[in-house]
């Protein structure tokens, strides 16, 4: 029988192990931080597109009503709050703010006017952002030049998020927590 030298047959040492369980750890780790800020950032990814989707959902609101938005008749800043603990929803402009006919979506013979179906379009879709909490604490605007033709509005929605990662001063984590997601419209 060939035996090996005592020497050769040695295993590793427990510094060694303790070594390589350290290097195990720290990487595990920095897989760890990768993995929370890549969810971090789908859920601000998401919110985003969830305010491009309803900036979009206004718009096409006002496409369909150009009577009233592409007229020159519609208010010059319209701001609108929705607050979700507890749900409510604030319309500055008093056109825009009034209570429209039962039957104002319904076209026919009771159809009601353009102003009444820009007050409807418009408390639906802040009623929307409020009711499915879709963008936590929405505060809105829409600004358009009624002056000259053709009329452009802009439509804006800030909401509250999380912020991902604040590695610079106090104004950039402002920035994070309030995103705007701007949109412009020509009715």
């Amino acid at each position: 029988m060939n035996r090996r030298p005592l020497q050769a047959c040695r295993g590793f040492s427990l510094v060694e192990v303790m070594v390589a369980l350290v290097v195990c750890a720290i990487g595990l780790l920095g897989l760890a931080k990768m993995e929370s800020l890549a969810v971090a950032s789908t859920s601000v990814a998401a919110a985003r597109s969830i305010a491009a989707i309803e900036a979009s959902s206004l718009a096409a609101a006002m496409h369909a009503n150009k009577a009233y938005w592409a007229a020159g008749t519609a208010p010059g800043s319209t701001t609108i709050t929705v607050t979700n603990n507890p749900t409510s929803v604030v319309i500055s402009s008093p056109v825009l703010s009034s209570t429209p006919p039962n039957g104002c979506s319904v076209p026919g013979t009771n159809s009601c006017t353009p102003d009444q179906m820009a007050a409807f379009d418009v408390q639906s879709w802040a009623s929307s952002l409020a009711v499915q909490n879709l963008l936590p604490a929405s505060f809105s605007t829409i600004t358009c030049t009624t002056t000259g033709f053709p009329v452009t509005c802009l439509i804006q929605i800030q909401w509250t998020e999380n912020a991902v990662a604040a590695n610079t001063a106090q104004n950039s984590l402002n920035t994070l927590q309030n995103p705007t997601y701007v949109l412009y419209v020509q009715p």
